[in-house]
């Protein structure tokens, strides 16, 4: 397991852990705790869309490690209901000098696509 270089507090609560983060690509790993659920017990979208962000976050640090990013904007479809451990995957799609594209993907226990995301960041000093 991989360090994300700097402390989330939220992430750490939630339970994330990062096994990738190079060449414009990161992978997370979670499994949503029962007070992640919503009312129909399955993982709550809020919860989703962090690990989403975060995704897209992390591939858009991995060029620029000493740098930190800010979500400018995000878009999430939610596909299908979460259960189980879930693996995020992102992608940085392009970056300027002083911003990121990027989009992410949630996938269940069996591979199954759960939701989708795109989002820009921007890049700051840690």
């Amino acid at each position: 397991m991989k360090s994300f270089g700097v402390e989330i507090p939220f992430v750490t609560h939630l339970g994330f852990t990062l096994h990738r983060m190079e060449g414009g690509e990161s992978e997370l790993h979670y499994e949503a705790k029962p007070e992640h659920f919503n009312s129909f017990d399955v993982t709550h979208g809020g919860a989703s869309m962090t690990l989403l962000d975060v995704a897209m976050a992390t591939a858009a640090r991995s060029e620029t490690p000493d740098m930190g990013v800010v979500t400018i904007e995000m878009k999430s479809s939610f596909i299908r209901p979460a259960r189980g451990p879930m693996v995020a995957k992102g992608r940085m799609l392009e970056r300027t000098r002083s911003m990121a594209f990027a989009e992410a993907w949630v996938y269940d226990a069996e591979g199954r696509l759960c939701s989708h995301s795109t989002g820009t960041f921007k890049y700051v000093p840690k």
